[in-house]
């Protein structure tokens, strides 16, 4: 097969924090919502899925969560990893950590033998955090499904704008995972396989 070039990411900016009293946590069977009773005090309208959010102030949910989807009057989300029921009430801080990227497919969807893949990651001068690639070997991967891949990680410095990295393995999908953001865009993130 053909080298192909896939644009995984591009623009992508870091949010402000978000704080209030007004945000709860509801778990419905296999649902599990971060509500707003004011958008004018916390709107979750700038977020986006797979956004990561993580959650400081609670008494039960100080963790990070991966957004799944935004309701469409954005006084609610609903995220990937499991909440505990908790009414509004505390001072809750929503930072905005970094994301993850939608899944693409990696060599082994198509059965190919080299594995080899390639990754470029282009930044702001701004950006602050990591980015790295994550695999899975799974047809219809869950988040528990996905491993960093070593060797693709790289550290902003606030210098270098461009890096890339090659890896190998035949991964059924393939996706880019930014951690420790607090400042800046993710330009674009190129994947060739």
């Amino acid at each position: 097969m053909a080298q192909t070039s896939t644009s995984i990411l591009s623009d992508k900016d870091h949010i402000a924090d978000k704080s209030g009293t007004v945000i709860s946590f509801t778990k419905t069977g296999t649902e599990y919502k971060i509500s707003s009773s004011s958008t004018s005090t916390v709107s979750f309208g700038t977020y986006s899925q797979y956004d990561l959010i993580t959650i400081t102030g609670s008494s039960s949910n100080n963790s990070t969560f991966t957004v799944k989807s935004v309701s469409s009057d954005n006084d609610y989300i609903i995220v990937e990893e499991e909440v505990a029921n908790e009414s509004a009430g505390s001072s809750i801080t929503l930072d905005n950590t970094g994301f993850v990227s939608a899944k693409f497919k990696g060599d082994g969807y198509y059965s190919q033998p080299d594995g080899v893949h390639t990754v470029s990651y282009k930044v702001n001068t701004t950006l602050t955090g990591s980015i790295k690639m994550q695999g899975t070997l799974a047809t219809t991967p869950t988040e528990d499904d996905w491993f960093d891949i070593t060797g693709t990680t790289f550290t902003t410095d606030q210098s270098t704008t461009i890096s890339s990295a090659n890896f190998t393995g035949n991964f059924v999908w393939v996706r880019a995972k930014a951690t420790g953001v607090t400042a800046g865009t993710i330009t674009e993130i190129l994947l060739n396989k």
